[in-house]
């Protein structure tokens, strides 16, 4: 066994030897070809470059690959950053239309508010709503105008459509206004066109009920209601809603007013109704050579004898 170690020991170090040898060899040989600078060996070089280069795209396909790989990878960065800088654009344009939408809401019920056609003589101070205070057992809200403003308690607050209460305590700079839908609220109403006179009850539903409606017979559901100015709280004809049935056929009130959305509302500067003690001023008087003079026989002058003094004043 250990003269064939031997052998192979002394076979392989001259196989070595003459195998590195013909390396540099042809290594030398290739070097000396691609140096030489001659029309025929540069054919040559271009013909083993046309055949050896094409059969090596198998060797290239990991460098291949793994370029891919990297330029996929920078790729994939990109996107990532592109995808975090249109969130934060997306979540600031979210912001930008909060505010747009914010914006159009106030400006549409402050053009509410400055369409409402009121008596000429009434004037108004508009407030914005400071806070909701509406709970099971009181509905009202707060105003940032007050004593200040000349704000008075009793005066009607009305948003950009009808009647939305009355104000119920006043500050320096604040008022509280108790809204129509609040159990303590009462305002007398009248029923458009049947004229029925009835009370708007509040019950802390967002419907308040109808009462002591003269004829219930001459009312429909959809009929106008509005203030009858009785009281001298409110004055008269400010709108308040529309006439409707609940399930139990009470009658109430289907209120004009968004109370979803009480952003302004406009107080009205109400001092009451002037009363009318001398109706002289509305009737003009009858000259006296219009008065017809009574004749002996008891008619009146122009009637005919068939003709009664009554008959004659009709005629």
């Amino acid at each position: 066994m250990a003269k064939d170690r031997s052998q192979r020991e002394d076979y392989a170090g001259p196989l070595k030897r003459l195998l590195v040898g013909i390396l540099v060899l042809v290594l030398a040989v290739i070097f000396l070809v691609w140096r030489i600078d001659s029309p025929r060996v540069e054919r040559f070089r271009a013909q083993v470059v046309d055949a050896v280069v094409p059969n090596m795209q198998w060797a290239m396909a990991p460098v291949t690959g793994a370029i891919n790989l990297v330029r996929d990878f920078q790729s994939y960065q990109r996107l990532s950053e592109q995808n975090r800088e249109l969130r934060s654009e997306l979540r600031q344009m979210r912001a930008w239309k909060e505010a747009a939408l914010q914006l159009e809401q106030e400006n549409a019920r402050l053009l509410d508010l400055n369409n409402v056609r009121l008596d000429p003589q009434l004037t108004y101070v508009t407030g914005v709503v400071l806070a909701d205070s509406g709970s099971p057992f009181r509905q009202s809200v707060l105003l940032n105008v007050g004593a200040r403003d000349g704000i008075q308690d009793g005066w009607a607050a009305m948003d950009g459509i009808g009647l939305v209460g009355r104000i119920s305590g006043t500050g320096l700079d604040t008022a509280r206004v108790i809204l129509l839908t609040d159990a303590a609220s009462a305002v007398p109403a009248t029923l458009q066109p049947s004229g029925q006179s009835a009370l708007v009850s509040g019950d802390n539903t967002a419907a308040p009920l109808l009462n002591f409606v003269e004829n219930p017979e001459l009312v429909r559901p959809g009929d106008r209601v509005v203030t009858s100015g009785d009281g001298k709280v409110f004055p008269p004809d400010l709108l308040i809603g529309q006439v409707a049935q609940d399930r139990a056929g009470r009658l109430r009130v289907r209120l004009s007013a968004d109370y979803e959305r009480l952003e302004f509302l406009r107080v009205l500067r109400h001092q009451g109704s002037t009363p009318i003690t001398d109706p002289g001023a509305l009737i003009a008087p009858v000259p006296e050579d219009m008065i017809p003079l009574p004749r002996p026989d008891g008619f009146l002058e122009g009637a005919t004898p068939t003709e009664t003094p009554e008959e004659a004043d009709n005629g």
